[in-house]
């Protein structure tokens, strides 16, 4: 296998890990006001995510890194290009991020009401954003003879971005969902449960429905494979979220997110970037790679480093695996609030 091929799936890997890790956390972050009704119950809320969300978003910057290093065509093609939604996810995790360090800071109720906005506004932009990059990188987009993005941000909205951005939407909704019915007890737990199953048929009628769009327009018998056992996954989960088997629920959505990233970079494959404008422009993992030099150096490092991250993120995971209910949530930060 080339050492081009070997990065792609990297990446393709890279992008999987974000997307199932970050998907639940900014499920939970645009969930806070529908699940929480008081300060206690969003601090519970809150803490459920408050160890692991930003680690999960190392996996955005090492893929960001990776495209840079092994793909530098594809990463200047796509950053020039997406500027503006790309800006805007960015500017959207930096405003997320700084709720979560001061929301807690002071104890008025005014003060924690608008850092509860943030990680609202914070959570929302990114999960519809990138569905709608990712749509259209699949689709293709303008690019002319010098790799360059000839289109505008109206280009990007067109209705089979929107739909994309609409299903990574729901899909991570669902997913926060079933994270806190497996992370939360008493009656988070119930509401939980009872959004998971709501938002689920939502975002299964709407990614069906992508995804068959998808496979039309650019999947081969790899991707349809993903994206159907995608669907029976989803499906499972939802069954094992309404018998109240909360670990399985969300093996499911984690394992629906997973295998349908999958099926995209195999739709996309050997293209990284397709040109609307003519085949011959579109970037591929050959003609947008950087050296062999650099790749052979790169895949030193990640061979050495990869499992490393991934020994110590599993087991952040597993040292805060329990529930987190109410009465965990000191009673002298209710009175401070009031």
């Amino acid at each position: 296998m080339e050492l081009t091929t070997v990065w792609f799936i990297l990446i393709a890997v890279l992008w999987i890990g974000y997307f199932v890790l970050e998907g639940f956390d900014l499920g939970v972050g645009i969930l806070l006001p529908v699940i929480a009704k008081g300060d206690r119950e969003r601090r519970a809320v809150i803490n459920t995510i408050g160890p692991v969300w930003d680690g999960n978003e190392v996996w955005l910057l090492t893929a960001g890194g990776a495209t840079f290093a092994a793909f530098p065509e594809w990463y200047a093609t796509l950053f020039s290009g997406f500027y503006l939604p790309l800006l805007l996810i960015l500017l959207a995790l930096i405003l997320r991020g700084v709720a979560f360090e001061y929301r807690h800071q002071r104890p008025e109720a005014t003060w924690k009401g608008w850092w509860d906005r943030a990680i609202i506004v914070g959570s929302f932009v990114p999960a519809l954003l990138w569905g709608v990059a990712f749509a259209n990188i699949v689709r293709g987009v303008p690019i002319d003879s010098s790799k360059d993005f000839t289109g505008t941000i109206f280009t990007l909205l067109n209705p089979f971005g929107l739909l994309g951005g609409l299903v990574t939407l729901t899909l991570f909704l669902t997913h926060g969902a079933m994270y806190l019915a497996l992370k939360t007890d008493g009656v988070l737990r119930v509401r939980a449960r009872e959004m998971a199953l709501r938002l689920g048929v939502v975002a299964a009628v709407l990614a069906v429905i992508f995804l068959i769009w998808t496979q039309v327009l650019s999947g081969n018998a790899g991707s349809a494979v993903l994206f159907v056992v995608a669907a029976l996954a989803l499906v499972g989960g939802l069954v094992a979220i309404f018998v109240g088997r909360e670990g399985w629920a969300f093996v499911g959505t984690f394992a629906t997110l997973a295998l349908a990233v999958a099926g995209l970079f195999v739709a996309l494959f050997p293209d990284v970037m397709p040109s609307t404008t003519s085949e011959l422009y579109s970037l591929t993992t050959t003609n947008a790679a950087a050296t062999s030099y650099t790749l052979k150096v790169m895949t030193i490092v990640a061979g050495i480093f990869t499992p490393l991250v991934l020994i110590y993120q599993a087991w952040t995971y597993w040292v805060f695996r329990k529930r987190i209910s109410v009465h965990h949530i000191p009673e002298d930060d209710l009175v401070a609030a009031h």
